[in-house]
């Protein structure tokens, strides 16, 4: 799937803390546990999110804040939420998606969300159509609990409709 970019800043808090501080002070070993700490951490989250996925492996660089991420996902839509559960978390820049897809779609738009942002006027924006924000919404479940419980810095994804 590619090479995503993300807001380090924005996003769950998984990890991180007083164990990133501790491991920076351990040295290598140290920050080596940190990254596998990290790449469980946001294992499990995907895993909370119930997606039709099986054999995801990720590994984490803290020093880039770069996700990799591999397995088997059953539709785009899966394979494109692993991607956004991956990169929606702080401290994290980029994600490295390789997974495979079982039934290929065609790939999704993507927005940032920035201050001032609604689900409404991003559909004004790529549907030409406020009320079109469901879509958006469905589209970013289980991530979004509330249409609207949108962040700075956050990523969504657009489908096609």
């Amino acid at each position: 799937m590619g090479l995503f970019s993300f807001i380090k800043e924005a996003g769950e808090k998984l990890f991180g803390g007083k164990a990133a501080n501790a491991a920076e002070s351990a040295g290598a070993s140290g920050q080596e546990a940190l990254n596998a700490t990290a790449a469980t951490a946001i294992e499990a989250y995907i895993a909370t999110q119930k997606l039709n996925v099986s054999d995801v492996k990720v590994a984490f660089n803290g020093e880039t804040g770069k996700v990799t991420v591999n397995g088997v996902a059953d539709t785009q839509q899966d394979l494109e939420k692993v991607t956004l559960c991956c990169g929606n978390v702080a401290n994290v820049n980029e994600v490295d998606n390789q997974m495979s897809v079982t039934n290929p779609e065609p790939e999704a738009q993507y927005h940032d969300v920035v201050r001032g942002d609604t689900l409404s006027a991003i559909a004004k924006k790529y549907y030409g159509d406020a009320n079109k924000y469901p879509v958006i919404f469905e589209a970013n479940k289980p991530m979004l609990s509330h249409p609207d419980k949108i962040y700075p810095g956050q990523k969504l994804r657009i489908p096609a409709l």
